[in-house]
């Protein structure tokens, strides 16, 4: 039987007039393409045979020093020229060409993305909501741990993206994704956009995004991924001038790491950097960004400010005296857009001789590049994705194909945190529903899908509360109730409640604004990472009315939920913002699937393990490789409603030279009765280095399917470069030889078997 979608409470989608003017939309984008591939008989820039630096170097010497301004921010179009880099809708500074895209397009959502008018103060462009996919959270995806559904996702958005830039002249190709940034603290206001954690974990998904965003032709890319925000920007109260301090080790080996993977492996050329400085230099301007980024990456594309950053840069970190400086500074550390208004602040520091219009021509051609790489200066008939447009039957976000990658991906991102035998009997979960006559859905995220400020407005949501409904079916009575005193009454007359707790992604406030000291959102940290006190009330009083409560939590952070843990037999965690979030949900709650999500995060006991907020040395106490005192959940860790043995664990040779490689391999059983995913995790221990070497190290992963009784060989490959530190005297990489301890676990507090090794210099293997 077919269900049909429900719209969830929280999704306003009253909006969606935009299919009443495709067709129009259509013929005035025909006609855009049409007069852009006349004008492409006119330019040596328009000849896709030419080499890209050639085409650059003509396009700049055509275009006016105002119009090289303009390109800076104001605008991607260079109309006399016939460049159509963006939506036709005027948009503030920095905008132009660029969606927000973090699980999803956004074009709607709670902020609104491209859909307020031009003119209001604010406003992010554009006139009308576009319904979207909607996938989880980053958190969620990470939580998936399963790189390659995560890139699908991607590619997906990318499609999207395509179509509604060509088939609505709307925004443009650029799409402000992955983030990439490290949740070191759960305090983090913005802990919901990163993918974990660990830098490993968290670049091989940002890589996973890039490459889905970007696509897999070898000569254009299907949409811009703009990987933000770099770099060390992981605390939200006073971000805009407050430096994250640490030492170079940390710098390299940490903190730029997910950003340094994505731009080598993934191939990302376009970058947003933070507002924060580092070591007391705001990124907008750092040398980082040529001498790292650049220089050592092999980046050259397209540079971003985050929104206004020059501004911050007099105002916040009082690091110049005023703005014609501090967009000098921006121009000279290779910025070439501004998400602030410059213009003014631009011919200032031209006329005084701060910029010249070749360094302008310098930084611009990292634009181009990225432009032509998306096909924006070529025929559209040489482009492969210039097909995707309107008229599609179904629009992208309709087809039932994304509708089940959508519940794949939120189905495995979701954690099963713990599951109890209750009152003596067989573990809650997975529900047997011939056995149930009542449930009761309670909380304040029963009868939500929240979106969160970088969703966008899905086609349809189902809520948790009307995904259990579909599954239990007429025949068992589900009774529902936010109220605390009415779901307490419901509770005890069930024979199951299942308590829907968790954050709201907004706090249901306007930005800036979080009066819930537990939550956090962008601009605001959490002050407390315990639910609040109302939630943590009704967790204890639902318990006491029915010992056989099921807790989930619906949240982009983790919170200190000791006494559920202690006391409710089962408990599952699951991000925010899928439009399958109660579908996906109800599936494992009844068994039609197998919980495999794993943290990718250490959720402590308490904030008295945590180190200060602003205390970025993450060897004083952070993450599962710092940690000093045992957490509440380890970083990698899940349950399943099987059992899995780890046995064989082979190395391929003792030692490692340091040009070489081992592979390491182990057999995984299902020893359980169901078909369930197991995830591999690989870590390492170098020792004798210091005595502030990091305890484990995640080195590689592998989320494995097995049916019942199945056996199954993983291997990974474990090269010499994957071991090398950062040496400050050699200012490089270096591969030091010595022990290294290489473990193989269910979490990093489950190791299931390790082997030592010896790392030899080369010479050494002969």
């Amino acid at each position: 039987m077919t269900r049909r979608p429900r719209i969830a409470l929280s999704v306003c989608l009253g909006e969606l007039e935009v299919k009443s003017f495709a067709l129009l939309s259509v013929l005035s984008v025909s006609l855009m393409a049409t007069g852009a591939a006349f004008a492409q008989q006119q330019y040596t820039f328009q000849n896709p045979a030419l080499p890209v630096e050639d085409r650059i170097s003509n396009v700049l010497s055509l275009m006016t020093l105002q119009e090289k301004i303009d390109l800076l921010g104001m605008s991607l179009n260079v109309k006399r020229l016939g460049i159509h880099a963006q939506g036709s809708v005027p948009t503030i500074p920095g905008s132009g060409g660029q969606f927000e895209g973090l699980h999803g397009v956004a074009v709607g959502g709670p902020a609104n993305w491209g859909r307020r008018s031009p003119g209001v103060p604010g406003d992010h462009g554009g006139t009308s909501t576009i319904a979207t996919t909607q996938f989880p959270q980053p958190v969620g995806l990470g939580e998936s741990w399963d790189p390659a559904l995560v890139r699908k996702a991607a590619a997906e958005e990318g499609k999207e993206v395509r179509y509604i830039f060509q088939s609505y002249d709307r925004g443009g190709l650029i799409v402000r994704a992955p983030n990439a940034d490290l949740a070191r603290d759960p305090r983090w206001g913005r802990s919901e956009e990163s993918y974990g954690e660990d830098p490993f974990l968290t670049g091989t998904m940002a890589t996973a995004y890039v490459e889905g965003l970007q696509g897999g032709d070898p000569r254009y890319w299907l949409s811009i991924s703009l990987l933000k925000h770099f770099m060390a920007n992981s605390n939200e109260d006073n971000r805009a001038g407050t430096s994250s301090n640490f030492d170079s080790t940390l710098l390299h080996e940490y903190y730029a790491a997910p950003f340094r993977m994505a731009i080598e492996q993934g191939g990302a050329n376009a970058l947003m950097v933070s507002y924060n400085a580092v070591n007391g230099i705001p990124m907008t301007a750092s040398p980082l960004l040529k001498s790292l980024v650049i220089k050592e990456w092999g980046f050259n594309g397209l540079v971003d400010t985050d929104r206004n950053a020059l501004t911050y840069m007099v105002t916040r970190h009082k690091y110049y005296p005023d703005m014609e400086h501090s967009v000098a500074g921006a121009i000279h550390a290779g910025v070439n857009q501004f998400l602030n208004q410059y213009v003014p602040a631009i011919h200032d520091a031209l006329r005084d001789k701060l910029i010249t219009e070749a360094d302008i021509d310098q930084d611009l051609r990292g634009v181009f590049r990225v432009l032509i790489r998306a096909g924006l200066l070529d025929p559209p008939s040489d482009v492969p994705y210039t097909q995707i447009k309107s008229g599609a039957v179904p629009e992208p976000w309709d087809s039932p194909e994304v509708k089940d990658l959508v519940l794949r991906l939120t189905q495995e991102s979701i954690v099963l945190l713990k599951n109890a035998p209750a009152g003596g009997r067989r573990p809650l979960l997975p529900l047997d529903v011939s056995k149930l006559k009542s449930i009761a859905v309670l909380g304040p995220r029963a009868n939500e899908v929240d979106g969160d400020f970088y969703g966008g407005t899905p086609p349809f949501a189902i809520t948790p509360l009307q995904g259990i409904k579909d599954e239990a079916g007429s025949r068992v009575d589900v009774r529902y109730s936010a109220d605390h005193d009415q779901g307490i009454a419901l509770a005890k007359a069930s024979d199951i409640a299942i308590l829907l707790v968790g954050n709201q992604p907004t706090c249901g406030e306007r930005f800036g604004l979080c009066t819930d000291p537990s939550e956090g959102k962008e601009a605001i940290d959490r002050k407390q990472i315990n639910l609040n006190p109302e939630q943590e009330q009704l967790v204890q009083d639902v318990y006491a009315a029915n010992p056989r409560t099921i807790v989930v939590l619906v949240s982009g952070f983790p919170y200190t939920i000791d006494w559920a843990e202690q006391h409710v037999p089962a408990i599952v965690h699951m991000a925010h913002g899928s439009e399958e979030e109660g579908r996906a949900l109800a599936d494992v709650l009844f068994g039609n699937y197998n919980p495999g999500g794993r943290l990718v995060v250490t959720w402590p006991q308490s904030m008295s393990q945590l180190p200060p907020m602003m205390d970025y040395n993450l060897r004083d106490g952070r993450t599962y490789m710092y940690a000093k005192e045992k957490p509440l959940y380890p970083f990698g860790y899940g349950l399943s409603y099987t059992t899995f043995k780890y046995s064989k664990m082979k190395v391929s040779s003792n030692t490692l030279p340091e040009n070489g490689e081992v592979t390491v391999s182990v057999d995984v059983t299902n020893t359980g009765h169901r078909t369930g995913d197991e995830v591999v995790q690989m870590y390492v221990q170098q020792d004798g280095h210091d005595l502030d070497s990091a305890k484990e190290k995640l080195k590689g992963f592998q989320r494995v399917p097995l049916q019942q009784r199945e056996t199954r060989a993983v291997s990974f490959r474990l090269p010499a470069k994957g071991l090398a530190s950062w040496d400050d005297a050699k200012h490089g990489w270096a591969i030091e030889p010595g022990k290294v301890r290489v473990m193989i676990g269910s979490s990093s507090a489950d190791i299931k078997g390790e082997k030592s090794i010896t790392v030899i210099h080369a010479a050494s293997s002969r």
